[in-house]
């Protein structure tokens, strides 16, 4: 976020867990080559689809975004990969290169 004073995604995810909200937080935990987020960056997604936050500049968002209503709906976590090895590289945007692993998890 680029506000200085705007809060991050898990502050994000924390007040949206406190109105009563269902949320999933991603969070980028390998990359490789040229992924644009770092280890450590949140996604933060809530049952009706709104999000703050990146775990890559825009490249696998919106596949983050669409996983994340199931681990919402199961509890289940699970671990995502993208890349230009992958079979998705191309209709998730990475097919500049590099490998992004995105854990995707419900919060509470």
């Amino acid at each position: 976020m680029s506000d200085a004073g705007a809060l991050d995604p898990l502050e994000i995810a924390e007040a949206w867990h406190a109105e009563g909200r269902a949320v999933a937080i991603a969070t980028v935990i390998q990359t490789w080559g040229s992924a644009p987020r770092p280890a450590g960056s949140h996604l933060v997604i809530d049952g009706d689809g709104n999000f703050e936050g990146s775990v890559s500049g825009g490249c696998v968002e919106g596949a983050v975004i669409s996983e994340a209503a199931d681990v919402i709906a199961t509890g289940h976590p699970r671990t995502l990969e993208f890349g230009v090895a992958d079979e998705t590289a191309w209709r998730v945007g990475l097919s500049c290169g590099g490998t992004i692993r995105v854990h995707l998890e419900r919060l509470g």
